[in-house]
């Protein structure tokens, strides 16, 4: 590279602004068992990535819930974001974030961010992992990748929910490139895996047979129910409203939740529960509504939603 070319990207603290910016923060987390309680014994950080003390709302024998902090409340161009947690046997952890994450515009090198998420749960231990949305700004461009590797018996029950574009400003989701991979294994062997661009140049994008032009998208799982096949059969009866009964967190019977913009499948003894549409808050109460029915299956508890969604 010649010093011309060198000049150009950096300033003068030596700083880049080509594709090798880069601004790591990294977080990685272990919970354990100690035969009273799941203690969060280990916080390593780098970067802006901080956790607040644990929270203990189901009693101290309950789940241990933590929330995940990213102080700038978004990613910009050249952030990196590594995020890990194991939970040791028999512990029982729930992972959540105090507000919505935000993937701002790129800049005017098209420098990209990356988000990677690593969660590994023992045998006889469960996980949550229930973040607040994501929010792609217009012309945002980066990866994001989630990892799960179960052990034995562990469960896991999560979601990720994403919205492009802030259609209420009328600012949609018009040019960038987003990426995200989902990669579920047991005992090493892959039970779900996943990659999805999201390109609005791209027909996909548009097509009836791809996004649809829909601007809000969700994913919820959950591996290690008993009986699958019934978590599936509960969940279209009950979130379709059939039994006609309604939740204090989503209107089963509003227009838009009888056209039905979600499936839910079971492969491999992974569920999924899909929505396609243009509603934030459609498609949280939804995965809401769904986790506080599969808790109980799953995990033989009764939702206990975290304090800070309220705030």
């Amino acid at each position: 590279m010649s010093a011309q070319t060198i000049q150009d990207v950096t300033d003068r603290h030596g700083h880049r602004f080509d594709a090798g910016r880069r601004w790591e923060a990294r977080l990685s987390l272990g919970f354990r068992h100690d035969g009273a309680a799941t203690r969060l014994h280990r916080v390593d950080h780098r970067g802006p990535l901080r956790v607040q003390r644990p929270f203990y709302p189901e009693g101290r024998d309950g789940t241990c819930h933590v929330y995940l902090l990213h102080p700038p409340g978004g990613l910009v161009s050249g952030d990196a974001l590594d995020i890990q947690a194991r939970v040791a046997r028999g512990a029982s952890a729930l992972l959540t974030t105090p507000a919505a994450n935000k993937l701002y515009r790129a800049d005017s090198n098209e420098v990209s961010w990356s988000q990677r998420t690593r969660l590994v749960v023992e045998p006889g231990a469960s996980l949550e992992w229930l973040p607040q949305e994501t929010i792609a700004f217009d012309g945002s461009r980066g990866r994001q990748s989630t990892e799960i590797e179960l052990h034995g018996d562990a469960r896991c029950l999560g979601w990720e929910v994403l919205a492009l574009g802030r259609p209420a400003s009328d600012l949609p989701f018009a040019s960038g490139y987003l990426e995200q991979s989902f990669r579920l294994a047991r005992d090493g062997q892959p039970l779900w895996i996943e990659r999805q661009p999201l390109d609005p140049l791209h027909r996909r994008f548009s097509g009836a047979w791809g996004q649809r032009g829909c601007s809000v998208q969700a994913t919820l799982w959950a591996v290690g129910l008993d009986d699958g096949a019934a978590a599936v059969g509960m969940l279209r009866e009950q979130l379709a409203g059939r039994q006609g009964r309604t939740d204090d967190v989503v209107d089963l019977s509003s227009p838009s939740m009888m056209q039905q913009p979600w499936a839910v499948t079971l492969r491999d003894g992974v569920l999924l529960l899909r929505y396609l549409g243009h509603s934030r808050h459609e498609a949280w109460t939804l995965c809401e509504a769904a986790w506080k029915l599969l808790r109980p299956m799953l995990l033989e508890r009764t939702a206990c939603p975290p304090r800070i969604w309220f705030t």
